[in-house]
């Protein structure tokens, strides 16, 4: 046994274990005969940091792991990270743009191997921080998006779709980012509301008949106008579909349509369509028959003006950055007399969440994915419940999405990530092979050039969970921990990651990724605002380890997570499960005192006390609870399970019941009872619980890989010999028929029970534990109450008790509570002054009366509640219950007076 220090540090210890863990390899999984676990972490970007986020979701998935390998099974927690194309070249970029460099100053080569050198040196900042946290994870396997391994199943995958006709190359529209001149994925675009304008343009019919006047956000587009739309059933418009109007500026040419994406009640009715820049309209264009070849550019990739393929954009628009061509676009429309009015409105814009410039849906040939039949099996797969998802309400959203699924656009135009294996011969002709060799023989030999695309960092990572295990090599691994168990997933990721991975998964292995998708909420703050930089509101989860500890930290995510719901985190609970780390880490202490060491059995030892037979039964009980919630992956159940009864049953009431009272019994089975608390809780606190593992005596292994708890509670040998003394001390109670340990349990819960009625009536009655109460069993007679509270010590020690009394009424001016089915009255004649204690209470009631009854009518006024800031509405809220909550319980002390 090693003698604890007074203070609980977390710091010190979270090192010297982490680094002990890892070093010792207890993060492989080397059970090769055992049952497997799998797992696979979402890769976080290499150039991430970790944040509140990432903490939770690696939490959850450290707690599966921890307990899957104490429960003796293979458990492989799969770690790596993402190459994040974007995120890394720009990274890089800005570190050359320090040095006055950009990167077309570099070949492609040069560049790419500038990202690799980037790589090596500050790449790994994510995966130390890991280690902070405490995840356990199979760091001699780690992976990367781009290792060569990854890139052979990425390349493997493009071509075997391409074969199998799911993949081809098309011109869309996409959401084109002009700072990073690439297409973006959905995910990475946010969309900001933000002060404009709405033009209103007056087109003139071409033969001079009239005109009709179309509104926009971005006048700019006319000048790839291609026709006007107006709804089929728009009475006013009925003569004028099949006529022309000539746009200003340019002077073309374009047809009046029908098409029922015009609003007959929004403005004037007819809208312009510019089918090379706005996803809507390119949908009207192809439906009015323009193929997407023929569709009009305007903008260059970076979003300036250029010539349009009819050449009708006068000069001096051209090369003009597009904001300021909007505003001489503007300028050259009033001049004509073809600007109706402007209008102040609130735009929904959209921004590139790297780049934070204004994105352009923009008219481009890139690489699709036809995954309408990959879809269809990943949604037979949760039919059947092959795939089940948790929280099983986001199952609607998970059809819905599959249900109306695009094609997926896997290229990018970046130099950094897996390039694209198609290359090109001089006419245009496409060939696509694993290598080059492969694709010039398919050209007969002719000169070809590459792709100068990347593919899209979804693409690679929706591969995760069989490439990182060696496919598309037959691996062992591959074949021992495929499919994988269970992945734990921010909602947020579900349709960009989660569905692909179950696309490709089925699609490629012919069966599911993992068998249970957890979707687990955000991370908010204490008001339950979304974390922002810009609101200045988000949480350093390494500052909260500095401060509180790893544990406390996982302890409190995984304590708040319950299924899918958004956690507000408030730092308080953080310091609350530091206070827990620190209750436990001072019972450990407290046994080390009394001679309580390490357990030298894992089955529960044997007992005849009640309050030890109640501890084993508890404990019991306790990993039942959290058992069941482990199967329902019920986080918030898990920890509640252990906190309240490491905490509040045995802390608070075993360790006080049997102060002073350690045989050698209760030094077994409180040493037996504490090493089930530290098996339990390791999965949340890792750290704490290693540490006071070893330091209550020598161990054979580590906490790490300890047998996860099976305590199985024996008949009694006692039990025949109970029975009959029961049987004539409480015949009513039946406990002759009963178990010895529900007879156990129901002595501690009620000397607990009565104990704790006592110490409240002191509170609320400012009774000094220097003066001792009566207790009087008032009516029926009562021989377990009678013997319990004349035989267990505890009541002098803990409730200052005299011998109990019986009587058949109430005494006068007496306190009262009901225990086990009697009225227990305690005289107060003597003990307080009566008449004060009532005046106090009166007075004290109607102090917090006024305070709730003042709040309720602040709460009910609508001026308060909708104006005010949420944060002070909530705080008025919780400030009336609390006070409606302190009213209630004087009074109620009051009435305890008589």
């Amino acid at each position: 046994m090693t003698e604890l220090p007074k203070t609980f540090e977390p710091g010190p210890i979270e090192a010297r274990w982490y680094d002990h863990w890892e070093g010792q390899g207890l993060f492989r999984p080397e059970r090769k005969d055992a049952e497997p676990f799998t797992i696979v972490m979402p890769p976080p970007n290499v150039t991430g940091s970790l944040h509140i986020g990432h903490a939770l979701d690696n939490t959850l998935q450290d707690i599966l792991t921890r307990r899957a390998r104490m429960q003796g099974k293979d458990a492989l927690w799969v770690v790596g990270t993402d190459h994040a194309g974007i995120a890394t070249q720009m990274v890089v970029e800005r570190q050359l743009n320090e040095k006055q460099q950009k990167r077309t100053d570099f070949s492609r080569d040069e560049f790419v191997a500038k990202v690799w050198e980037w790589k090596e040196e500050s790449g790994g900042q994510i995966t130390r921080q890991l280690r902070r946290l405490g995840a356990s994870c199979d760091w001699e396997n780690e992976r990367f998006t781009m290792d060569p391994g990854f890139s052979a199943a990425v390349t493997k995958v493009f071509v075997e779709l391409q074969k199998r006709g799911l993949l081809y190359r098309d011109k869309r529209l996409v959401n084109w980012d002009p700072k990073f001149q690439t297409a973006i994925s959905d995910l990475e675009v946010e969309t900001n509301e933000v002060a404009g304008k709405f033009w209103t343009l007056r087109y003139p019919l071409s033969d001079g008949s009239g005109h009709v006047e179309v509104a926009t956000t971005r006048p700019e587009t006319m000048l790839a106008d291609m026709a006007v739309a107006v709804h089929p059933e728009d009475e006013r418009y009925r003569d004028l579909v099949g006529k022309q109007v000539r746009l200003p500026i340019t002077g073309r040419l374009i047809p009046i349509i029908t098409d029922e994406h015009a609003d007959p009640e929004l403005g004037s009715g007819a809208v312009k369509i510019t089918p090379g820049h706005d996803f809507n309209d390119f949908e009207v264009g192809k439906r009015a028959g323009i193929k997407p070849a023929d569709m009009l550019n305007m903008l260059d990739a970076s979003a300036r003006i250029c010539q349009t393929a009819d050449g009708l954009v006068p000069e001096e628009l051209l090369g003009r950055e597009r904001f300021d061509a909007r505003r001489r676009v503007v300028e050259l429309l009033e001049a004509e007399g073809a600007l109706v009015k402007v209008e102040d409105r609130t735009i929904a814009t959209p921004y590139g969440d790297r780049s934070g410039v204004v994105i352009e849906p923009r008219l481009t040939d890139q690489w699709y994915v036809d995954v309408q039949p990959l879809a269809e099996r990943a949604m037979e797969a949760t039919r059947s419940g092959a795939i089940k998802i948790v929280p099983e309400t986001w199952s609607k959203t998970w059809f819905n999405w599959l249900e109306g699924i695009q094609p997926w656009c896997v290229s990018r135009q970046l130099w950094w990530g897996h390039r694209i294996p198609a290359w090109f011969d001089e006419d245009g002709n496409v060939f696509v092979a694993e290598t080059e060799a492969e694709a010039r023989e398919q050209a007969g030999g002719r000169e070809l050039r590459q792709d100068e695309d990347v593919l899209d960092t979804w693409f690679s990572s929706a591969l995760w969970p069989f490439a990182t295990l060696g496919w598309p090599e037959q691996t062992e691994d591959l074949k021992r921990h495929y499919p994988n168990d269970v992945l734990i997933s921010g909602f947020d990721i579900l349709f960009f990651w989660d569905a692909r991975m179950a696309m490709q998964g089925l699609e490629f292995m012919g069966e599911v990724p993992w068998r249970t998708l957890y979707l687990h909420g955000l991370v908010r703050d204490a008001q339950g605002q979304k974390m922002s930089k810009s609101k200045g509101n988000t949480v350093d989860p390494l500052g909260l380890i500095d401060k509180y500890g790893a544990d406390a930290l996982r302890f409190t995510l995984a304590a708040m997570e319950s299924q899918g719901r958004d956690i507000k985190l408030d730092e308080k609970r953080v310091e609350g499960y530091r206070n827990f780390a620190t209750k436990l880490w001072n019972a450990a202490r407290f046994l080390q005192m009394n001679g309580v060491g390490a357990s030298t059995s894992i089955e529960a030892p044997q007992a005849t006390l009640p309050v030890n037979r109640w501890m084993i039964g508890e404990v019991v009980e306790t990993l039942a609870k959290l058992n069941r919630a482990f199967d329902e992956l019920r986080f918030d159940g898990m920890a509640d399970a252990i906190y309240h009864f490491t905490w509040g049953t045995f802390c608070d009431w075993y360790v006080e019941l049997v102060k002073g009272a350690f045989d050698e019994e209760t030094k077994a089975v409180a040493a037996w009872a504490f090493d089930q608390i530290l098996v339990m809780l390791h999965p949340f606190m890792p750290f704490v619980t290693e540490e006071l593992w070893h330091a209550m005596g020598e161990r054979p292994y580590d906490l790490i890989v300890a047998k996860w708890p099976e305590p199985d509670i024996r008949p009694h040998p006692q039990q025949a010999e109970f029975n009959e003394a029961m049987a004539e001390v409480a015949p009513d109670h039946a406990f002759g028929e009963r178990h010895l340990d529900v007879a156990m349990k129901w002595f501690v819960e009620t000397t607990i029970e009565i104990i704790k009625s006592v110490r409240a009536i002191r509170t609320e009655l400012n009774i000094s534990w220097t003066m001792k109460l009566t207790p009087v069993i008032v009516g029926e007679w009562r021989p377990d109450l009678m013997e319990l509270l004349e035989e267990d010590a505890a009541f002098e020690r803990l409730a200052k008790l005299n011998s109990p009394e019986q009587a058949d009424e109430v005494p006068p001016n007496s306190a009262q509570v009901v225990v086990a089915g009697a009225t227990i009255a305690f005289p107060l004649e003597g003990v307080i002054d009566l008449d004060a204690e009532r005046a106090r209470l009166l007075k004290a009631i109607a102090a917090v009366e006024k305070d709730r009854d003042s709040l309720a009518a602040r709460l009910g006024n609508p001026s308060f509640t909708e104006r005010a800031k949420a944060e002070a509405v909530e705080k008025a809220r919780a400030d009336h219950a609390a006070r409606a909550a302190e009213a209630e319980r004087l009074s109620a002390a009051l009435a305890r007076l008589g």
